[in-house]
């Protein structure tokens, strides 16, 4: 069983020009990414949580148990992602560069395995496909958010190159890359869990029953020592994590991946709260995440039947196009039946639905056509995310979305090592910015109580200002308003 090659011959030095032209594009498109990493504040609540439990394995040395505070660990995902950034802070420091540029760099990894699948075909279909890669919405963002997506992506898209060069490659190939489907599921289970095994064999298992390739299969691929070479990579991880916090196994494996899922508004959370959604949302959550190739492509569908173009036949592998159907889809259709989901969810389908839509674009007899239309959509995406970065400091949501600005004007201005006290909810940029150094208290009632404040910076909400009481807001000196707060220091002389 052979990949099908179904594009023209590009080697032409107008099309080889144009098709260069696509691949300069997209690599300055990732590096403007890049580059935009330092220029934003860290956001609340994800990318400030999980740099602060990154920031503080650094500062601890533990670097087997992930902390949401000193005395509470950190059950909700397994450590790869804040090895990454925390190794990364070690390196370069404690910034948002260094935050975020290990997400960054699992992205390219992202490209380079999918382009090595791709350029089997042609390297022109390569090239459209990670231009779609880079230019879709949530590759794009996470390619470069503190998150646990990116990792876990890099190992399902893996473990699927893996799985295919395993058992479709040349003789060489096959002898190496079907070792890349056990690592990858060893990366998956260190990024987030079970759920990137099933979201990486669920799609292999359905692909080879219906393809009635399962001797073909079993007998080609190394399982057990294959699975062997998984349990290597992440079973020691989760025998330390259970033996240093009792209670993991049963809060992250039944917690986190049935409760999660299968009870709406789950109630069992220790970190944050369920994201309820209805059931199926998350095929809406698709069709945003792809853009601006779901407004693009169907542009670029109808120019066609106007113009009445003669199309290629598209490749007749059937058993590719179904691998990558399934590759493709199995997240969505998983997270249908889910109650809870969140927008990266269907990231493990990107790089096999990035293949698909190359191969129905390669259908078309002028590549030329399909290199404009794709550097459109990456320009697009480009200088969409740069007007909201801009818009961020001018209309001051950076701070709404992180106290990095607060906590900076408080470190300017404290003498005497005066406390910096929060009124209400927990800020995740505030830990990180104030390495854990901020307090927080439920409400006003609690500062009444406390003797201490005297000599305490505080940063109340905005919407508590109006019913603070009398007693205390003549005891507080207003120093600026950051936001959704307001910083005061408490000046007890007035009082």
């Amino acid at each position: 069983m052979t990949v099908h090659t179904s594009i023209g011959d590009a080697t032409q030095s107008g099309e080889s020009r144009k098709g260069r032209f696509l691949l300069y594009l997209v690599f300055a498109v990732a590096i403007s990414r890049m580059i935009s990493l330092a220029f934003y504040p860290l956001m609340d609540t994800t990318e400030a949580r999980y740099a602060e439990i990154a920031r503080f394995m650094v500062e601890t040395g533990d670097w087997v148990t992930p902390w949401f505070d000193p005395s509470v660990p950190f059950w909700g995902k397994p450590p790869l992602s804040f090895w990454m950034t925390a190794a990364s802070f070690k390196i370069f420091g404690v910034n948002e560069l260094a935050a975020r540029l290990p997400h960054w760099l699992a992205g390219l990894a992202v490209l380079w395995l999918v382009w090595g699948i791709a350029i089997r075909h042609s390297k022109r279909l390569a090239i459209w496909t990670i231009a779609l890669l880079v230019g879709a919405a949530m590759f794009f963002l996470s390619a470069g958010a503190v998150m646990t997506d990116m990792a876990m992506l890099v190992g399902t898209t893996m473990a699927m190159r893996g799985f295919w060069l395993g058992l479709h490659g040349s003789a060489i190939e096959r002898r190496h890359e079907c070792w890349w489907l056990f690592i990858g599921l060893g990366i998956g289970l260190l990024a987030k869990g079970p759920i990137a095994i099933v979201l990486s064999l669920v799609p292999i298992f359905f692909w080879t029953v219906v393809s009635s390739n399962i001797s073909v299969v079993w007998r080609n691929l190394p399982w057990v020592k294959g699975s062997l070479l998984t349990l290597l990579i992440a079973l020691p991880w989760y025998v330390l994590a259970e033996i240093r916090t009792p209670g993991f196994l049963d809060y992250f494996i039944v917690g986190e991946h049935f409760n999660r899922f299968l009870v709406p508004g789950w109630k069992g959370d220790l970190y944050g709260s369920a994201h309820q959604f209805p059931r199926g949302t998350i095929w809406f959550f698709l069709l945003v995440d792809l853009l601006p190739w779901v407004l693009v492509l169907p542009v670029l569908y109808i120019i066609q039947l106007f113009r009445a173009e003669k199309l290629q036949t598209v490749t007749n592998d059937r058993a590719w196009m179904s691998y990558l159907w399934m590759w493709g889809l199995t997240a969505a259709v998983f997270f249908t039946f889910a109650g809870n989901i969140l927008w990266p969810y269907v990231l493990p389908g990107f790089p096999a639905l990035a293949l698909l839509t190359s191969i129905w674009l390669d259908r078309n007899p002028k590549p030329h056509i399909i290199d404009r239309f794709l550097s459109v959509g990456l320009v697009t995406t480009t200088v969409l995310f740069a007007v909201y970065i801009v818009g961020l400091k001018v209309t001051g949501f950076d701070k709404d979305r992180s106290q990095k600005a607060l906590i900076a004007d408080y470190q300017s201005r404290r003498q005497f090592d005066e406390e910096l006290i929060y009124v209400g909810a927990r800020q995740f940029s505030a830990d990180f910015y104030s390495k854990r150094q901020a307090i927080f208290v439920p409400d006003m009632s609690y500062l009444s109580n406390r003797t201490q404040y005297s000599s305490a910076y505080l940063a109340i909400p905005n919407n508590q200002v109006a019913t603070m009481p009398i007693s205390l807001k003549k005891s507080l000196q207003l120093i600026s308003v950051h936001g959704r707060y307001t910083l005061y220091r408490a000046d007890h002389e007035k009082k």
